[in-house]
């Protein structure tokens, strides 16, 4: 078969794009020509130059890169002028795009993002959603999606999206399959635990008998970051040798400055990006993020599969796999810093935390990335016949 996959862009440090490049090489080993269709790409190069490598085909797709309404909009345009002029098997979109065949919606409703974003912003900021240019285009091209007579399936990560996606738009219930995301059960395992543990706390100067919370994300406050770092100073009451670690993409001056107007400075450490995600679940004790939306995070996923309990809000996918105080932590409000402490006090004060890590782990072991590639390539196969 001739696949095509739609993303806008990849690097390293994003869940969708691994996901992505282990389906394409997958395809890819089973004889399909797979082609790509990004304006970025790192580590491909240009189609003439893959042709007859074995690999994904990559298709550079133009796009004007300023304003950011600008962007959406010509990518999604060029995107569909060049898939137009071949011939291809599957369609398969990972953005809000006006050609596919399949639609994966990795990142949700931006329809439902706008009113839980107004949980996070002031009012003066929420009444200017409805004229701000990124949103309208992003509602357009998200209505336009999920009206095209050519899109025939639709991927939601978990029971809430396909939810909000029927709550929204007038699709069949049918055409949207519920399909979680995959996680490596041997590269994400907890045998990792003795093996990076102790090298990267020594690293990392954390005290062996520290417990230690992760915060790993791109994007702070939409995750949760404000109300993890506030919490901390009822936390600290009962257990003093506590370490925030936070990794991600984002400003860090913010959640400094707060961390040090709270006392808590010294409990908290920033790392930025990184690509280390596997030695620092590893590290950790308990993985944190009070998320004010997210379709489904797989860090919190990769976290339970190395055995580690996660502590997330009802907003999050991964909730739909979490049983409250047996193999992870659901807080209700992403903004309650009490309720937030109150969990992590739960935990580290449990004599049951290797029992709930041991959950944590089997709640992950049904999502083996094996299964659910292998579901995605009979989707493909459905549509030759």
């Amino acid at each position: 078969m001739r696949i095509a996959f739609i993303r806008k862009a990849y690097t390293p440090y994003g869940g969708a794009e691994r996901y992505l490049s282990q389906l394409m090489e997958r395809l890819s080993a089973q004889g399909h020509e797979v082609h790509v269709f990004a304006h970025r790409w790192e580590d491909r190069q240009p189609d003439e130059a893959r042709e007859g490598k074995g690999g994904p085909i990559f298709h550079r797709v133009p796009m004007i890169s300023s304003p950011s309404f600008l962007e959406a909009l010509t990518f999604a345009l060029s995107a569909r002028r060049l898939l137009q002029e071949q011939e291809f098997d599957v369609i398969h979109s990972f953005e809000r795009t006006l050609y596919q065949d399949i639609y994966r919606a990795g990142d949700g409703c931006h329809r439902e993002w706008l009113i839980q974003r107004r949980k996070l912003d002031p009012w003066f900021k929420r009444s200017t959603y409805a004229l701000n240019p990124l949103h309208r285009t992003l509602l357009y091209l998200e209505k336009r999606l999920f009206q095209s007579p050519r899109l025939k399936k639709i991927i939601a990560n978990s029971r809430r999206g396909k939810e909000e996606i029927l709550r929204h738009y007038a699709v069949r219930e049918e055409k949207i399959e519920v399909l979680y995301n995959g996680v490596d059960l041997e590269n994400f395992h907890p045998g990792n635990i003795a093996m990076y543990r102790r090298s990267l706390r020594k690293e990392l100067r954390i005290p062996a008998e520290a417990l230690v919370i992760l915060f790993l994300g791109s994007g702070f406050r939409r995750k949760g970051l404000r109300g993890l770092i506030d919490s901390l100073p009822r936390v600290k009451k009962e257990v003093p040798q506590i370490v925030l670690i936070v990794a991600g993409r984002d400003r860090i001056e913010e959640y400094r400055a707060r961390a040090q107007r709270l006392g808590c400075e010294r409990n908290v450490l920033f790392l930025g990006p990184t690509q280390r995600a596997r030695e620092l679940y590893a590290t950790c004790d308990l993985f944190a993020l009070p998320t004010i939306y997210d379709p489904f995070s797989n860090a919190c996923l990769e976290a339970m599969a190395t055995g580690v309990p996660v502590l997330t809000t009802p907003m999050n996918g991964v909730a739909e796999l979490i049983q409250d105080r047996e193999n992870g932590f659901i807080v209700r409000d992403p903004m309650d810093s009490i309720e937030i402490g109150q969990k992590v006090l739960n935990f580290f004060l449990s004599p049951e935390k290797a029992a709930i890590g041991e959950s944590a782990r089997r709640a992950a072991l049904s999502l083996g990335l094996n299964s659910v590639l292998n579901r995605m390539v009979q989707i493909y196969e459905e549509f030759r016949k």
